[in-house]
This record gives structure tokens, C-alpha cells and sequence, in this order.
């Protein structure tokens, strides 16, 4: 399911959303999608506090435990902003888990995105106690620790400063040999989970927001390979990862594919941007899907393109060496050793 697939808020959800900003009086405001918009479903006035507040929402005829929904949370005073609760439950359908995560920009862009400042994703009812939020904000509070890969990256950033004043243009290649590393929204990691796990063919998209540096879900997409082109910026840079089952190989197998597209038209800057990401964002996304498929295969090629017109399954085939693979099986299939044949001996005399 796109991102950009046309899910929007209703003029009623809009209008609610407004009045209730207003009025100061409602805690809660349950957002699902119904024929392809967000509409309000339901809302909890305040009570008490956000922490004591939350314990509503484990009420069945609020949230289901295979139903998704968005969760407008108002925080306690004085603050006047808004917690985004994104409600994915694991055991939720396939489709709807990606429905729900992609649209997500959609409901920020139409209620406002300056009035929430702050987002939670929850996939069980678990995650929507007070001693859930409460360690939510000792997380947001306390200071972020890095990750052995994090940990790496800063090293390597460090080393190439200290060394930029006189090493020159060598310094600078090392920079982009290397890769910056883009931190990856939580959409978009769930993104990469889902396909991962999926056995169809499907390709997600990403772009870069340049302010963050943050990897964001552009697109979600059960294709077919005729249709692989399409979901590409035919103007911007973008990281995607293609799962694709194929039988260029035996035996067959899906593979993960890491395709970077920077059109020749798209800004420098943005040129820039993304290529000094690029090696860091396929190693962190493999990553991410070997952590949750261990068994999944990605490919060790990596696709690149000025063009993603080009983009077809006899492109990728090529640029991951496929038809090299299948011909070399048919050497080795045709290279099995025959049984010795003797030489006939001479015909009997008469």
C-alpha cells in the first residue's frame, strides 16, 4: 500500500480535531480507517492524568487486540500538544498493519504536524499502561546510547574531522567511501520488518528528510515485476529494498535487493546527501532484516540507477549477475560425467 495512496482525514475528522483543540475537555480521540479515509471512531474526556488516563484504552470497546487504530493522546498541562499513538497489533492482517503504517504521514499532514510532539508505537495493549508511558518519557528524558553500529559510525565521523585539516580531498573520499549514518524512523523500520517477512514481491521505498537525516517511508507495495519502476521519484533520490521470489537460481529463492535511484535531474545537495549514505543504510537495513528473518537472503550486489526508468526484471537480473548464475548450473548440470564407454572390439569373422 503507498504512501501516497490518496488515505486522507475527513472534513468531519478535521472539524472534530479543531473543536476538540479548543475545548481542552478531551483526553483521547480514536482515528481508524474506513473507505479509504481517517474518521473519528470514538473519544475519552479527561479524567485524570495522561498515565492514569491510559488504563481506558484497555477497554475491548475501545481497542481490539487484531484491530489498528490511531491514538490522539492530549498531554497533561501546560502543555498544549499532542501524543500520536500509532496502534499496530501484531496479530493484526498483513494488509492492514501496512495501511496503517503508511498512512500515518497522512494523518500528520492533515491535522497539523507542529500541534504533535511526541509519538508512541504500540503492537499489544500492553504498550498503552501507565508504566509503559512512564518509561517512555525516562526514555525521551535520558540521554540516548549509542549502538555498537552508531557507536561505529561517530568514530569514523570523529577520525575523518580530526584528519579533514590535512588530509584534504583524501579525507573527503574517505568520508563517502565510508557512509554517513541516517538514523531510521520507526515506520520505516517496521516497513523493512514486514517485508522481510513476507514470501511476495514487494518493494519498499525510502527517502532521506534532510533536516533529520532521517530514513522515512516514502512507499509499501505488493508489485509485479513489470511493475517495479513505478513507485520511484522520477526526480529525487531514493533507497528502496525489493523482496523478490525468483527461480534464476537453484534452487529458487526470494531475495532482498538494496536499489539506490538518483535521477541525473535531482539537486546536488540531494546528490550529495544520499550518496554519503548509501553503503551505511544497506548495512544497517540488512541489518534490521536479519535481526527479525534470520533466514532471509540478502544480496551481497548492490543496484544503482540515474534512471529508474530502467528498472526491469531483466535489469536486475543483470545487475546482480543471475543469468551468470543460471548458466553456470547449466555447465555443471551438462559437465556431469558419463559412464565410460569402452571402445567396441572387431567384428566377428564369418
Amino acid at each position: 500500500m503507498s504512501a501516497s495512496s490518496g488515505i486522507a482525514a475527513s472534513d468531519d475528522l478535521v472539524a472534530y480535531f479543531s473543536s476538540a483543540i479548543n475545548e481542552s475537555t478531551v483526553r483521547f480521540i480514536k482515528i481508524v480507517i474506513r473507505d479509504d479515509s481517517l474518521e473519528h471512531d470514538t473519544s475519552i474526556p479527561i479524567e485524570g492524568t495522561l498515565e492514569t488516563d491510559l488504563i481506558k484504552l484497555q477497554d475491548p470497546q475501545i481497542l481490539q487486540d487484531t484491530v489498528p487504530a490511531y491514538i490522539l493522546a492530549r498531554l497533561d498541562e501546560p502543555s498544549f500538544g499532542w501524543l500520536v499513538i500509532s496502534y499496530v497489533p501484531e496479530s493484526a492482517k498483513i494488509r492492514d498493519k501496512m495501511l496503517y503504517a503508511s498512512s500515518r504521514s497522512s494523518l500528520f499532514r492533515t491535522l497539523g504536524s507542529t500541534l504533535f510532539t511526541d509519538t508512541m508505537f504500540a503492537t499489544s495493549k500492553d504498550d498503552l499502561t501507565p508504566e509503559s508511558y512512564a518509561a517512555h518519557k525516562r526514555h525521551n528524558e535520558a540521554p540516548k546510547p549509542l549502538s555498537s553500529r552508531e557507536q561505529e559510525l561517530a568514530d569514523i565521523r570523529a577520525a575523518e574531522n580530526s584528519s579533514l585539516s590535512y588530509q584534504g580531498s583524501r579525507a573527503r573520499t574517505s568520508h563517502f567511501e565510508t557512509g554517513v549514518g541516517f538514523q531510521w524512523s520507526e515506520e520505516a523500520e517496521n516497513a523493512i520488518v514486514i517485508l522481510s517477512r513476507r514470501d511476495d514481491c514487494t518493494l519498499a521505498v525510502f527517502q532521506v528528510e534532510p533536516t533529520t537525516e532521517t530514513v522515512q517511508l516514502l512507499s509499501f507495495d505488493n508489485i509485479s515485476m513489470s511493475e517495479l519502476a513505478e513507485p520511484f521519484p522520477p526526480s529525487d533520490p531514493c533507497y528502496a529494498f525489493l523482496a523478490w521470489p525468483h527461480t534464476y537460481t537453484t534452487p529458487p529463492r526470494r531475495e532482498i535487493i538494496f536499489i539506490y535511484s538518483c535521477p541525473l535531474r535531482s539537486q546536488i545537495k540531494q546528490r550529495m546527501l544520499y550518496s554519503s549514505g548509501t553503503l551505511s543504510t544497506f548495512r544497517s537495513g540488512k541489518e534490521i532484516i536479519l535481526a527479525s528473518s534470520p533466514m532471509a537472503y540478502v544480496a551481497p550486489r548492490r543496484i544503482e540507477t540515474s534512471d529508474p526508468r530502467e528498472l526491469t526484471e531483466t535489469f536486475v537480473v543483470h545487475a546482480l549477475g543471475l543469468n551468470e548464475e543460471a548458466d553456470l548450473t547449466k555447465i555443471n548440470k551438462d559437465d556431469v560425467k558419463k559412464p565410460f564407454a569402452r571402445p567396441r572390439g572387431p567384428g566377428r569373422k564369418h
